[in-house]
């Protein structure tokens, strides 16, 4: 019943976004970590934090609300751990870009940055994710592919993120939902931070962060992301 909800939540902010008029491109948002109006500003908050000036390598989720954050990072010397689409390639490490704006791109990372396997990673100090939806409590939901957590998974199993690595998220405020809306599940990776155009919001946590990779729960994405397969073996 919890993919049932978390699919009904989906399509509420989805449309939300986009009968307000907060929506941003691309378009249509449905099926995609929506882009927003204001993402800029959301971005502007996240790199204000503490956790985002102590830390040296940032990971990011290749969607364009955070494209923003991305660009950032970049042009303030930090090096940036992007996953490729649906994990298909791996990841991209990229590093002191020639153009920052640029390498922030899906395309411009492919160019400017090099591709890895996750044992060749540096563990990041801050990873941001993108988000369909968020609460208060720390619950997190993304657009239903489950590579955040896949993500996050293989991270921890490698000993680069744990509990006390902080996971921010930039949304607009229609995507902040109430605490306790949004199911949970033991994969599901929360928040720790989110911000928005109108404000920065430290989570109550009620949710442990993933250990590690669920076996059981990864059987699909075996066929999607062939090197994974190998990986695991």
């Amino acid at each position: 019943m919890s993919e049932v909800e978390k699919a009904r939540i989906r399509r509420r902010v989805w449309r939300e976004l986009e009968e307000s008029g907060e929506a941003a491109p691309p378009f249509p948002v449905e099926g995609r970590i929506p882009n927003f109006r204001g993402a800029q500003l959301a971005a502007r908050r996240l790199t204000s934090t503490d956790e985002y000036e102590d830390a040296d390598v940032i990971k990011v989720n290749p969607d364009s609300p955070q494209r923003p954050v991305r660009e950032r990072a970049l042009r303030d010397g930090k090096t940036l751990i992007m996953p490729t689409p649906r994990l298909r390639q791996g990841f991209l490490v990229i590093e002191n870009p020639r153009d920052p704006r640029r390498a922030s791109t899906i395309r411009g990372a492919f160019r400017e940055g090099r591709r890895v396997m996750p044992d060749e990673l540096p563990a990041p100090d801050l990873v941001v994710a993108g988000s369909v939806a968020v609460a208060p409590d720390g619950a997190r939901l993304g657009k239903g592919g489950g590579y955040f957590d896949l993500e996050w998974g293989i991270l921890a199993e490698l000993g680069l993120v744990d509990e006390d690595t902080p996971v921010h998220t930039t949304v607009h405020d229609v995507q902040v939902l109430p605490a306790g809306e949004i199911p949970m599940e033991e994969h599901d990776v929360p928040v720790d931070v989110v911000h928005t155009p109108t404000g920065t919001h430290e989570c109550d946590r009620r949710y442990e962060k993933p250990e590690g990779l669920l076996r059981d729960r990864i059987g699909e994405k075996l066929n999607e992301v062939k090197w994974l397969r190998d990986y695991l073996d």
